[in-house]
């Protein structure tokens, strides 16, 4: 069961909020990172489908999801920070998906990531303004690990702090409770501030809202992020 909301229709224009009107929008949620938010198709009209963060890049424009989130790159938008219908971050453009081969070809679950690079607005980066983790691709797992998802019938992030636990060398899991469709992408963090887990791999991220996976971020995220930072 992936655990990402169905995408409506892209026959809108996709709508930007410059960062000159950011000044302007609802003050952030301190409870949410500025890093994390959700997903969109077109706008913030039609509802979020899955979740992603920044992670730190040479191009300081990359974001992680699970690549069942993504396909191609046409209107999907992410909004860090979203709450309440807000975008205190702004609105920024999908430009280019990076997904490994053996996804795109046989959609094997322990390839279940991706990574995003984002159009820039007003001449800034969206990590210039929201921050970033790292990306830790050394197969770390068994380590504490907040993660934070948006359900698709919820304005808010749920987040949820637990040990991640090695399922099968390849795969991770972690029991957190009401991870419902829509979190599939949301980034699991460590106290330092690295990315160790995307929510997605087995079963497009769990058959149970209350138990959920990760691929182990290895050789293959770190060839993808390589790729990504090209």
């Amino acid at each position: 069961m992936w655990k990402l909301r169905a995408l409506a229709s892209a026959a809108a224009l996709v709508s930007i909020v410059a960062l000159s009107d950011v000044r302007d929008a609802p003050a952030p949620d301190p409870d949410i990172p500025s890093y994390v938010g959700a997903l969109f198709s077109n706008d913030l009209d039609g509802g979020h489908f899955c979740t992603a963060s920044v992670v730190h890049s040479k191009g300081r424009n990359l974001i992680a999801t699970a690549a069942h989130c993504l396909g191609d790159a046409d209107g999907k938008v992410f909004a860090p920070g979203y709450h309440n219908g807000q975008a205190p971050y702004g609105i920024w453009t999908v430009e280019k998906i990076h997904e490994d081969a053996s996804w795109l070809d046989d959609e094997d679950e322990d390839a279940d990531i991706a990574f995003a690079t984002l159009a820039p607005q007003d001449g800034r980066e969206i990590e210039d303004v929201t921050g970033a983790n790292t990306v830790d691709s050394g197969g770390s797992t068994g380590e504490k690990v907040t993660v934070t998802g948006y359900p698709s019938d919820l304005d808010h992030p749920l987040t949820c702090t637990v040990e991640a636990v090695d399922v099968s060398g390849t795969q991770q899991r972690v029991d957190c409770p009401d991870f419902t469709t829509g979190t599939s992408g949301s980034p699991w963090v460590t106290g330092d501030g690295r990315l160790v887990g995307v929510l997605g791999g087995y079963e497009g991220g769990g058959e149970t809202d209350d138990t959920s996976y990760s691929i182990v971020l290895g050789e293959l995220t770190a060839r993808l992020y390589e790729d990504a930072n090209g």
